[in-house]
């Protein structure tokens, strides 16, 4: 069984090194690739403010987290549900480094570093490599795979982790065109024949070439060997 949680988080500003913390955390969990419906959703107290930059991005504001418990509260419950588990996060430096400055704050706590528990995958590192030169923040994404975004008007832990679950399935899922950008209909045909697998389907046919086609093939790779003086890439890769 793989288990992957795909991860999200919220916080006061940019740099826990300035004192800024967590107030949101939003997971969901991938079972051999499928979302269980198993979440992990908790809004924070903080117990400083929030910068105004912040809130104009995700809207949570100081007087909404009065209530809400601290981070040494939820700590327990939610190491609980990562533990084990393959993490999927965008832009992945920046949450795992708010939760590592996390568990050094909380007193009795030796457990290290949250990579001590989980693999950590980056999608942004991921669609970098995918998409060289391309914006590849989370809402371009959703419009190269065709993943419906429309709610996200502001950030929210939990719905980008949702969202993100289905980018990274479609990221991962296998090649949707040959040229992404002009194939925005291709690519909505893609992210729904994905969506409908299911692992209790019967195992694609095995079909293999004849004896005449493997004669053709090498009659074809023969000739362009030597159309191009010996040293063609499909004559090394037949070698090899």
């Amino acid at each position: 069984m793989t288990r992957q949680v795909v991860l999200d988080t919220e916080t006061t500003g940019l740099d826990p090194q300035l004192g800024h913390r967590i107030i949101e955390i939003g997971c969901v969990e991938l079972v051999n690739r499928k979302l269980t419906g198993n979440v992990f959703h908790q809004y924070i107290n903080p117990e400083r403010e929030i910068d105004q930059g912040a809130i104009e991005v995700h809207g949570i504001t100081n007087e909404s987290l009065v209530d809400k418990p601290k981070f040494q509260d939820v700590a327990e419950d939610f190491l609980e549900y990562v533990k084990g588990a393959e993490l999927i996060i965008h832009n992945a430096p920046f949450d795992v480094g708010f939760i590592n400055h996390e568990f050094k704050q909380l007193k009795g706590f030796s457990g290290g570093v949250i990579e001590s528990y989980c693999a950590v995958i980056d999608t942004l590192k991921m669609a970098r490599k995918m998409h060289p030169g391309q914006k590849n923040d989370l809402d371009s994404l959703c419009r190269r795979y065709s993943v419906d975004n429309t709610q996200r008007t502001l950030h929210g832990a939990l719905l980008d982790a949702e969202i993100l679950a289905d980018v990274y399935l479609l990221m991962t899922g296998g090649q949707t065109g040959l040229f992404e950008e002009g194939r925005s209909g291709d690519q909505a045909n893609a992210a729904e024949q994905i969506r409908r697998l299911s692992s209790d389907r019967s195992p694609l046919p095995i079909i293999l070439p004849t004896a005449e086609e493997l004669a053709a093939h090498q009659q074809w790779v023969d000739d362009l060997d030597s159309a191009g003086e010996g040293d063609s890439l499909w004559a090394q890769i037949e070698t090899n």
